[in-house]
């Protein structure tokens, strides 16, 4: 494998409106990034995403843009965006932005332009067409809810939302909105920033005869999936866009792609992929139901070990995936993949473990370093995310109660990762002054930074020992390009695995029992490298108490 610049890097989410307000409106800024840089630097990342902050009308908590060259004032200015450019490089860190290019809001002047001439030269830039016996084109569902189709006032004319109406999506088979976005990405390159986390990005292609798809629900639509699956390639539009921008930048992207089909990861992440890397979401998968994730069962330890075994198993052998346990679109992990009895602080350090010691680019989420969990709200309108409204209103609709449905929500919400940063145990979690945009999670009193600082057994504390054995010189070149080989994968709820070089071998293990589990080791322990329990570091036998993550240097 060639060796690339950002191989050896931890990375760190920040979603802005949640992480830290400076200017006491409730919403979290730039500035508050940037008094957090010599926090991020203690803990050890290396690359920022910041999730988007871009001008935008939050229909889509900023998903939905509606000026890619300004930055929404909520977070601030450009002045403020590029002074935090340049303090993270005098600390030698890297800045990803959020590159949503599938659709805009519908604020952009684009689209404006577009309704205000709807056969025009604008309305090309999105997808415009016209009504069948009196209703929209076809029977594709939006991806929250509802027809993906919208009609466009004072015409027959429908438009194409794969997300919320608000966001239509951009026409791809146009060139001359696809040099408009090239135009736009060089330019955020030029200023400085190190690459992209790409949004959505598998689903600017189209089959643009929009046939119908057989419905998939009692609505008699068909999700946007079954569209995305039908179509080929997608990948003559990533190429062009790589040899574009991405490439002649050497930027860092990570992409966001579901319903790729199983036969693309080499042409996705492979030695000349069209990304660097890609979210692992073998694990998220197992959160969906039958219509959403208001329907889905509670994950088990054996579903989540299979699945990333073999997200391993499939990618190894080509490129590198990135690890996360949980995203601003994704419920809290340790509140998804451990058992009740786990959810605490010795499981927050075993998920820690097994995730972030995996093969790939290591992704953390604000917050996961101290632990931070789900969160119980008592009535639907506590809630700011169009997905959690429609999975509610569907799981109504279902016979749910609405205490069944709230407890949907509190499993499974996009918002529970959006609950702001719980920096004290003072008022609003220390993240503002004023009232937060979201409610902090009611737990920020007894779970918080400052509390975990001042505790050397803490997460956070672990976490940054953690990131620091990835790092450190003697087992970097393990753990970032040493093969991942499963091991004990019959024993049940004991998910371990090797780390692998010609000069090393380390044994990752943890125990999701409620009792101990003893393994017999390929060979003696060398050394213990780390673990959130005592362990010995002599024999060929180990004994994991329940919820004990190890990290073994083995003889």
């Amino acid at each position: 494998m060639q060796k690339k610049w950002w191989h050896d890097k931890v990375a760190y989410q920040i979603y802005p409106k949640s992480f830290m307000d400076t200017n006491g409106d409730g919403i979290g800024d730039l500035r508050g990034v940037i008094s957090k840089l010599d926090y991020l630097k203690w803990l050890g990342i290396d690359v920022i995403w910041l999730s988007p902050v871009y001008q935008s009308p939050f229909v889509d908590q900023g998903y939905d843009i509606s000026d890619y060259y300004k930055i929404s004032e909520v977070f601030g200015t450009m002045e403020d965006f590029d002074e935090l450019l340049a303090e993270t490089k005098k600390r030698n860190m890297y800045l990803v932005m959020d590159l949503v290019i599938n659709h805009c809001s519908d604020q952009h002047q684009w689209f404006q332009n577009a309704l205000a001439d709807p056969y025009g030269e604008y309305a090309d830039y999105f997808y415009f067409r016209k009504g069948k016996n009196g209703g929209p084109p076809n029977n594709l569902r939006s991806n929250f809810g509802g027809s993906a189709w919208e009609p466009v006032p004072g015409t027959d004319l429908y438009y194409l939302h794969l997300f919320a109406k608000e966001q239509p999506d951009l026409n791809w088979t146009n060139p001359t909105v696809v040099q408009e976005l090239y135009t736009m990405v060089n330019w955020w390159l030029e200023k400085g920033i190190s690459g992209f986390r790409i949004d959505a990005i598998i689903n600017i292609k189209k089959d643009t005869n929009f046939p119908d798809y057989p419905a998939d629900g009692e609505d008699g639509l068909a999700s946007a999936a079954q569209m995305l699956r039908s179509v080929n390639g997608v990948g003559t539009y990533l190429e062009d866009l790589k040899h574009q921008t991405f490439e002649k930048y050497d930027a860092f992207t990570v992409g966001e792609v579901f319903d790729m089909k199983p036969d693309e990861l080499a042409e996705f992440i492979g030695e000349n992929g069209h990304f660097s890397t890609m979210f692992d979401f073998s694990q998220h998968v197992l959160t969906y139901g039958k219509h959403g994730w208001y329907d889905a069962e509670p994950v088990t330890v054996e579903q989540w070990k299979k699945a990333v075994f073999q997200a391993h198993r499939e990618a190894d052998p080509i490129g590198f995936y990135s690890t996360i346990i949980e995203n601003h679109d994704e419920p809290r992990g340790c509140s998804t993949y451990l058992p009740e009895y786990a959810q605490n602080s010795l499981g927050a350090k075993l998920l820690g473990t097994v995730s972030i010691l995996r093969r790939g680019l290591p992704f953390l989420y604000q917050g996961q370093e101290i632990g931070m969990t789900n969160c119980q709200r008592n009535s639907i309108e506590e809630y700011d995310d169009i997905s959690t409204r429609d999975q509610y209103s569907l799981a109504l609709s279902q016979g749910l109660s609405p205490e069944d449905a709230l407890a949907r929500c509190a499993r499974y919400s996009r918002d529970n990762a959006r609950t702001p940063m719980q920096w004290n145990g003072g008022s609003n979690a220390g993240f503002t002054t004023a009232t937060p945009w979201l409610a902090p999670n009611p737990n920020y009193p007894q779970l918080n930074l400052d509390v975990q600082m001042e505790d050397p057994d803490s997460v956070l504390h672990y976490y940054q020992k953690l990131v620091a054995l990835r790092k450190s010189p003697d087992y970097c070149k393990t753990f970032v390009y040493g093969s991942f080989q499963p091991v004990f994968e019959k024993e049940k709820d004991v998910i371990a695995y090797l780390r692998q070089d010609e000069k090393q071998c380390i044994l990752v293990a943890a125990n999701l029992r409620k009792d101990a589990v003893s393994l017999e080791l390929p060979s003696e322990t060398a050394q213990v490298l780390l673990s959130n329990l005592p362990a010995s570091d002599s024999g060929k036998i180990i004994c994991l108490q329940s919820c004990q993550a190890v990290v073994l240097k083995l003889k």
